[in-house]
C-alpha cells in the first residue's frame, strides 16, 4: 500500500519532471532518437516542386492525374530503463540518496519518451532480476514506473550488470534505447564484453550516479566503513593522509577503467552527482549528441 509520503514524493517528481520535459527535453529527445526509418502514409495530388521519383504511377494511371506518395518517419521507439538497485544505491551525503536521484532521472527520460509517443519499460536488477515491467505508453504507466523505482524493496544487495544487460538482450526483439542507470562500482571487467554486445544490438546510454564522498574521504578521524552490498565493516583512520590519498587513487583508477570500457563499447555517458542538479549533465548529453548527429 502506498503511504501518503510516497504519494506526495511521486507527485512532486511528476510535476518537476513534466515541467522539465515540456520546457527542455521533449524536443531534444525527438531530435537525437530517431525512428527506425520511414513508412508509407498516403498519396496526394502532385504539386510543382515534388520529386518525380515520388510519383505513384499506378494511382496516376487510374485517375488520369499525377499523384505522389507521402512518407512519414516511423517514429515509435522502445525505451528501457535498466536500473541498478543494489545496496550501494542507498547512499548519499547530500540532499538525496543515489537511488532517489536515479528514480527522478528515470522519470525525466520516461516522460520524454511518452511525450514522443514512444513506449517505455523498466527492469530493476541487483545480482538477480528483481522486477520487469514491459514497455507501454501513457502517463499512468510512467507513474507506476516511478512508484516502483521509489518503493520497490529488492531481495539482492549486490550488483550483476552483465545479468541486467543479458536479460534485455534476450527479451527485446527489436533495437531499443537502453538507459543503464548504476553507480558502476563493480569491476569494469565484469561487464566489458556484454556492454559491447548490447550496444551493437541496441542504443545503450550509461548513466553513472555517484556521491562526492565516494571519491574522497573527509578527515574525520577513526570511522567504520560498511560495504552496502556485502555488509562487511572496516575501521579506517581518515586522519591518515596516506590512506586518504591511496583511497582517492583507487577510486580514480576505477573511474579511468570504467571510461575505457565505455569508449571501447562506443557507449554514450551521462555523469550525475548527488551534490548537484542533474539537469545540466542531461542537457549537455542531449546537446552533444545532437551536434554529433548533425556532422
Amino acid at each position: 500500500m502506498l503511504t501518503q509520503e510516497l504519494i506526495k514524493k511521486i507527485r512532486r517528481i511528476e510535476i518537476r519532471t513534466r515541467r522539465l520535459v515540456n520546457a527542455s527535453f521533449a524536443g531534444e529527445y525527438h531530435a537525437i532518437f530517431k525512428g527506425r526509418g520511414i513508412e508509407f502514409d498516403e498519396v496526394r495530388p502532385y504539386r510543382p516542386g515534388d520529386e518525380v521519383r515520388t510519383i505513384d504511377w499506378n494511382v496516376s494511371a487510374r485517375t488520369g492525374e499525377l499523384y505522389v506518395k507521402r512518407y512519414i518517419e516511423e517514429r515509435e521507439l522502445t525505451v528501457m530503463l535498466l536500473v541498478d538497485a543494489s545496496g550501494s544505491g542507498q547512499f548519499g551525503t547530500f540532499n538525496r540518496f543515489k537511488r532517489e536521484i536515479a528514480a527522478e532521472l528515470a522519470a525525466v527520460l520516461a516522460f520524454s519518451a511518452i511525450s514522443n509517443n514512444d513506449k517505455v519499460g523498466l527492469l530493476i536488477f541487483t545480482d538477480q532480476v528483481e522486477l520487469f515491467i514491459r514497455p507501454r505508453k501513457g502517463r499512468r504507466h510512467v507513474l507506476r514506473l516511478i512508484r516502483d523505482l521509489l518503493a520497490f524493496q529488492p531481495t539482492g544487495r549486490q550488483t550483476n550488470l552483465r545479468l541486467g544487460l543479458e536479460t534485455l538482450n534476450h527479451t527485446l526483439k527489436r533495437r531499443s534505447i537502453i538507459f543503464l542507470v548504476s553507480d558502476f562500482l563493480a569491476s569494469p571487467d565484469s561487464y566489458r564484453s556484454i556492454l559491447q554486445v548490447s550496444n551493437r544490438r541496441h542504443d545503450v546510454i550509461a548513466v553513472t550516479v555517484s556521491d562526492p564522498r565516494e571519491q574522497e574521504l573527509p578527515n574525520v578521524g577513526l570511522i567504520a566503513l560498511e560495504d552496502a552490498e556485502t555488509g562487511q565493516v572496516q575501521w579506517v583512520d581518515t586522519s591518515n593522509r596516506k590512506f586518504r590519498q591511496a583511497f582517492a587513487e583507487r577510486v580514480n583508477e576505477l573511474r579511468l577503467a570504467r571510461e575505457r570500457v565505455f569508449r571501447k563499447a562506443k557507449v554514450d555517458r551521462i555523469n550525475i552527482s548527488t551534490a548537484s542538479d542533474y539537469v545540466i549533465p542531461l542537457t549537455n548529453f542531449f546537446e552533444q549528441r545532437a551536434r554529433r548527429l548533425r556532422h
